[in-house]
């Protein structure tokens, strides 16, 4: 694990909403320099301890762990099965035991991710088998944050969007995976591939989240919806 950081930056052309309400942690991992985000709730359990969402493990699992361990993981979600995303989740989730969540169409690649890796790290592990299946308009709610999920086919099969819903603490918020970074969108050369379902997917998540939603990308820097709307060249003209 290579870094660790506790905000995150957004361009300055949107004004993100009120991050007061939660904090983050962002975990660099991996060969890949994957994004893992911890997001933690301020809305106390019984024992005192804040609720936790994780996304995105892709590696240095019980070393995540280890930096949690003030606050209580409730989930585990992977946006998607490439192993740079799931690598980490086994040793995470052994040491939390927190359970792990994702789309059914990307199973078969996590659970199996050293034989579909195309990245053969060192650090490239098996997904456990998933607690709990994700479907487009499932609600992902840990403490008082509260998520929509958007399936955006297209990088891979089972790729998902967690998006914050209206007046819950996750509001203005989004979890996008490899599907939009900023200033560029996610690869589809790579098996289950499909440039056609990834525009598609841009096009809607264009439409559905508000210019100053913040996106958490699966590599590189947070953006705004509005922000990658303007100037990403993939996304001119999409949503119209």
């Amino acid at each position: 694990m290579s870094d660790e950081r506790e905000r995150m930056a957004v361009p300055s052309d949107d004004e993100p909403q009120d991050e007061a309400s939660f904090e983050m942690r962002v975990f660099v991992v991996g060969h890949l320099q994957t994004m893992c985000y911890a997001v933690i709730s301020n809305r106390l359990r019984p024992d005192g301890k804040r609720p936790c969402l994780v996304v995105d493990p892709g590696a240095s699992g019980a070393a995540i762990a280890e930096r949690l361990a003030d606050v209580a993981v409730e989930l585990v979600v992977a946006t998607h099965g490439h192993a740079d995303h799931v690598s980490g989740v086994a040793d995470f989730c052994a040491a939390t035991g927190a359970p792990f969540a994702m789309a059914a169409a990307d199973v078969e690649r996590a659970t199996h991710a050293r034989q579909w890796s195309s990245h053969q790290a060192p650090e490239t592990t098996d997904a456990p088998t998933p607690d709990r299946i994700l479907a487009d308009g499932d609600e992902v709610e840990v403490g008082a944050l509260r998520f929509r999920v958007i399936a955006v086919p297209g990088h891979t099969p089972g790729g998902i969007v967690l998006a914050g819903v209206e007046g819950s603490e996750a509001e203005g918020l989004a979890f996008v995976g490899d599907t939009i970074f900023a200033g560029s969108v996610g690869r589809t050369d790579l098996a289950g591939g499909d440039y056609a379902q990834l525009m598609d997917s841009l096009a809607r998540l264009v439409r559905e989240l508000p210019d100053e939603t913040v996106l958490c990308c699966g590599h590189g820097d947070t953006t705004t919806m509005g922000h990658e709307r303007r100037t990403n060249p993939f996304l001119l003209g999409l949503g119209c």
